[in-house]
């Protein structure tokens, strides 16, 4: 039976949330790291939806209890980064009943290999108590993203990259994510940002917001770095026929002296919330306000993630949820 994948738009039963444990992954950044996803946990447990926060050990537990209210869930597990969205179970629906899928994956083109992150999204899966299908396919969570109606957007940069899937096609990847996920069309963009260390994620570049509407920043100030992917990837995308939305980017950010992947567009949709990471940009106000006007049926906040950022992703690379149901998914 055809199954299909719904929007994070969708209601959700609850969200899992990683919680950063290993100080060689955050030099400088842990405990600011630790407690903005805390935060970011805090700010969905109390809009009324479950948060399950994910510890590695009983120290990592201890801290996470310290800066979480008692509305969040600890749940102890065996994993290595925080990276939810690409090591989760990813969640379709065959018209009735839900099922999990899990692809291969490779610590993101062999670079970040680390114990438990290969298992993670199966265990989660199983406690769950959903039937889990796999695929030999290496492909992170991070890498789609799907508007509920079959149509995905991804990039070339990732899922055509030798670190991946050398030996498969373009026509043979678009085969497998509709047989596993029931994405029917692929909106191809191009790369994705300057320094992503997953070679070009679109949640960091492109996203869904409803059905055939997708947001891709616009460039702020005459050095953002990235003008030129963010102009070719809104290009691709109408020229597709999507609906392109166009919201401020953070701009140039710069860490160590080096030009950082920072995107309003890696923001988390939570069931009555939207999660938007903030940088200590001039155009934080702006790109949280810009989100918010597509997103009149639930609250936006803005939340600092720079520590987060340090690290390597954002609000949604460290989340993954759980929906609930097909009934209400397509926003109006």
């Amino acid at each position: 039976m055809a199954v299909l994948m719904p929007p994070e738009w969708a209601p959700q039963d609850w969200l899992w949330i990683g919680f950063p444990h290993l100080a060689e992954e955050w030099p400088g950044y842990l405990d600011r790291a630790q407690e903005q996803l805390a935060a970011f946990a805090n700010a969905v447990a109390e809009s009324g939806q479950d948060v399950r926060l994910l510890v590695r050990d009983e120290a990592n537990e201890a801290r996470a209890r310290s800066l979480v209210s008692e509305k969040v869930t600890l749940e102890r597990r065996s994993y290595g980064d925080v990276w939810l969205r690409d090591t989760g179970p990813l969640i379709v629906f065959d018209g009735k009943s839900r099922s999990a899928r899990r692809f291969g994956f490779n610590g993101w083109g062999g670079k970040y290999e680390m114990p438990g992150d290969e298992t993670i999204g199966a265990e989660l899966a199983r406690d769950a108590g959903m039937p889990l299908e796999t695929s030999a396919m290496i492909l992170e969570g991070g890498a789609v993203d799907g508007d509920g109606t079959g149509l995905v957007a991804t990039t070339e940069q990732c899922l055509l990259n030798l670190n991946r899937n050398p030996g498969m096609s373009r026509p043979k990847i678009e085969a497998e994510l509709e047989g596993m996920l029931g994405f029917d069309r692929v909106l191809w963009l191009g790369d994705g940002l300057i320094n992503d260390h997953t070679d070009g994620h679109v949640d960091n570049l492109a996203r869904f917001v409803g059905p055939n509407r997708l947001v891709v920043p616009e460039a702020t100030g005459n050095d953002d770095p990235n003008a030129a992917i963010y102009d070719d990837a809104a290009e691709r995308a109408s020229d597709y026929g999507v609906d392109v939305v166009r919201i401020p980017s953070p701009g140039l950010i710069i860490r160590d002296r080096a030009i950082e992947p920072a995107s309003y567009v890696n923001f988390a949709i939570t069931t009555h919330l939207v999660v938007v990471p903030t940088f200590g940009s001039p155009n934080d106000a702006d790109g949280v306000a810009a989100i918010a006007a597509l997103f009149p049926d639930r609250e936006t906040l803005g939340l600092p993630a720079d520590a987060v950022l340090a690290g390597g992703g954002g609000f949604h690379c460290a989340s993954q949820q759980m929906p609930r149901q097909m009934g209400a998914a397509l926003k109006s």
